[in-house]
């Protein structure tokens, strides 16, 4: 089978943020890898404000995980062992910060700022559902009632209004 070029353009943009906005996670990928097993996952992530993704690492294997923003605004954060918030790295589509790259084995975490916000993802595969990332233990399950509290604590310390963990 001949692999087949895929557009990444304002038109796929849009629809995987009108579709994200209708989901309840807020957030919808969009693999470009044709199999989870693939060696590189590759991937549009739509993550609308209000989305909450649990603090995690990626340690059965260690890797690596990249983000480029290609539309709107978020924020990654870092954690310590404790939970404490580490590092915020505040990425803008339109700079001065695009992108990181997260060590293996690094607690993150990402706050969306604004509607219609699109990354890029890349990070080594095979993709591995059970084990692919090792969620923090101090840090509230999705769909949890905690969950939404703490989304807001760390969206304020993103904005610098409050006082980290």
């Amino acid at each position: 089978m001949k692999p087949v070029l895929q557009r990444i353009d304002a038109r796929l943009l849009d629809e995987l943020s009108l579709a994200a906005r209708q989901r309840p996670r807020l957030r919808l990928n969009h693999n470009l890898h044709e199999d989870y097993l693939d060696p590189c996952q590759r991937l549009l992530n739509a993550v609308e404000p209000g989305t909450y993704v649990r603090p995690h690492r990626h340690l059965d294997p260690p890797r690596p995980e990249c983000f480029v923003l290609l539309r709107g605004t978020m924020a990654v954060l870092l954690f310590t062992e404790a939970g404490g918030i580490d590092e915020i790295i505040p990425l803008a589509a339109n700079g001065p910060c695009w992108g990181v790259d997260i060590p293996p084995g690094a607690w993150h975490s990402l706050v969306s700022l604004e509607p219609n916000t699109v990354l890029f993802e890349t990070k080594p595969g095979p993709y591995l559902p059970l084990s692919d990332k090792d969620f923090a233990p101090w840090a509230p399950a999705e769909g949890s009632a905690e969950a939404s509290e703490y989304l807001e604590f760390l969206t304020l310390q993103v904005h610098g209004r409050g006082d980290h963990a």
